[in-house]
């Protein structure tokens, strides 16, 4: 989910002018040692190599990276844990201190150097061009510039990656961008021809696991575009930065990152160029790829589908399905109090009260869930830091979600209590008043009770398709039930059957809701009609 770049761009800056009371605050790294655990953070939708289920158990995480997050661990003396966090949003994390690293295949660039303390390469990443199989006219990337019948060809890649920075850098204006939140869903794009797209820019660890899940496409021409994935951690702290290099000098002199990336795969003539790898003695190693390397481990989607991928990965669909109900069933009853009150002072209160109930009502619809979240989760903590020195308030993700949730749908409630209330006749207040009851009397005894029965089916409405919006909350790290979808189709292939499930899933959730509000509506109804 993206939400509009200038908006992204200024809350970016927001939080960098907030941060720089932070920045140079003391270093995490003795808290770290303290607390036994680095929190590094990545995003399992990414898939293999980085960090993906393992095919013989899926509960534990594989990849790469995960050996690399170790392996930096146990040189700091701790245990690495593990933060899921979608990956455009895990340096928001990183600010935020709900992890201390991020580690996944994020490239090296001036402005990440910038904001961020960035660590000495663990791995020099190249570009590989893709097309279909079938294609014979795209030999090159000079080919690629060719327009086809007098459009531009169209390209896939992961936004906000490097692969768009080199092909924009490379064609300029001579080919159209199709950007993609998931590696997979580019180069399956791509192997289709879906919407035009012809070729497709990918990092080539990446292409050289996927591969085999892709016999429609072939390699363009030699790799290009070489660059440096780094780790990140935040500007001041200068110690961990230092151990994290330290780390990974360490792994480069004695063999063990080149082990891991020859346990994947990865491992080339570009990684032995750097010569840093020692022998016992400390002399050079001279080693360049090992032809015993063991083979990587296998995308599970070889040996998973139909009713075995159910049940080897549903329950972490059911499992995920239980977040969104829980997010679901504690967000709406405060929506829909803060929705009443707010349609109550609109209609019956002061103007002091009435107008910022107006004002909140049209803000909150004029602006998208994903920035509210964002708002939330990433800005109000900050803040509260720069008003109040010293605070350490912070928000976690699910209570984060459940506001965000209840903030954004309030305001719908608000207008569809509004409209209840005002299809109430005039005269009922009038007539309470002349009974001798207050307005206040009036409204809870008579007024409201009769607007909730009218206004049951909207709310139902809305109550189900909060349901389908907590999905948005994965941008906040929540991994709810769409979120775990993604996940598990992209590690595992299995896009139909695990996408049968979760729609069986919402309907379980949601129908019986509506089962549920229908009779509620009728029994409200036909007690009305005795009286």
């Amino acid at each position: 989910m993206k939400f509009c770049p200038t908006t992204a761009a200024l809350l970016v800056a927001i939080t960098s002018l907030l941060h720089g009371s932070s920045a140079t605050s003391a270093d995490d790294l003795e808290s770290i040692r303290t607390k036994g655990e680095l929190v590094w953070g990545a995003d399992q939708e990414g898939g293999g190599p980085f960090i993906f289920p393992s095919p013989a158990d899926p509960n534990t995480l594989i990849g790469f990276e995960v050996e690399l997050a170790e392996l930096i661990a146990s040189h700091l003396g701790v245990k690495a844990r593990f933060q899921q966090g979608q990956w455009d949003k895990l340096p928001d994390l990183l600010d935020r201190g709900d992890i201390d690293l991020v580690l996944n295949g994020f490239e090296w660039n001036e402005n990440r150097a910038q904001r961020y303390g960035t660590s000495i390469p663990y791995y020099i990443y190249e570009l590989q061009l893709l097309v279909e199989a079938k294609n014979t006219s795209i030999q090159s990337w000079d080919d690629l510039l060719k327009a086809t019948e007098g459009d531009k060809p169209r390209v896939s890649l992961l936004g906000g990656a490097a692969a768009e920075d080199y092909t924009t850098a490379f064609a300029g204006d001579k080919v159209e961008l199709a950007l993609f939140d998931g590696v997979t869903d580019a180069m399956r794009a791509t192997e289709m021809g879906s919407d035009g797209i012809v070729a497709n820019v990918q990092d080539l660890p990446i292409w050289n696991f996927y591969q085999k899940d892709f016999p429609g496409l072939r390699p363009v021409g030699a790799p290009v575009g070489r660059g440096f994935y780094v780790a990140m951690t935040r500007k001041g702290d200068v110690e961990l930065l230092k151990a994290v290099n330290e780390a990974l000098f360490e792994g480069l002199k004695n063999g063990k990152l080149r082990a891991i990336f020859e346990r994947y795969g990865m491992w080339n003539d570009t990684q032995a160029l750097r010569g840093l790898e020692l022998t016992a003695d400390g002399g050079f190693s001279g080693r360049m790829p090992s032809e015993t390397a063991e083979k990587p481990p296998e995308a599970s989607s070889q040996s998973l589908s139909g009713l075995s991928v159910i049940l080897d990965r549903g329950w972490f669909l059911i499992r995920a399905a239980l977040m969104t109900v829980l997010l679901s069933s504690t967000a709406m009853p405060l929506a829909i109090a803060v929705g009443l009150m707010m349609a109550l002072l609109r209609l019956y209160g002061p103007k002091y009260l009435s107008i910022p109930a107006t004002v909140y009502v049209e803000l909150v619809r004029g602006t998208p869930l994903v920035l509210q979240l964002y708002v939330i989760y990433f800005l109000v903590p900050e803040i509260l830091k720069a008003l109040i020195p010293g605070s350490h308030f912070t928000i976690t993700a699910f209570w984060s979600a459940v506001v965000g949730l209840a903030v954004n749908y309030s305001a719908y409630e608000a207008e569809i209590y509004r409209a209840g209330l005002q299809a109430i006749p005039r005269g009922q207040m009038e007539a309470a008043l002349s009974l001798g009851m207050t307005q206040r009397q009036a409204l809870r005894r008579i007024i409201v009770p009769q607007a909730t029965r009218l206004v049951i089916p909207p709310v139902t409405n809305d109550f189900i398709a909060l349901f389908k919006d907590t999905a948005v909350c994965s941008v906040i790290t929540v991994v709810e039930l769409s979120k775990e979808y993604y996940i598990q189709a992209r590690n595992t292939g299995a896009i139909v059957e695990l996408g049968l499930l979760t729609a069986l899933l919402y309907l379980a959730m949601s129908y019986p809701l509506s089962l549920l509000a229908g009779r509620l509506e009728k029994r409200l109804g036909t007690n009305s009609g005795h009286k």
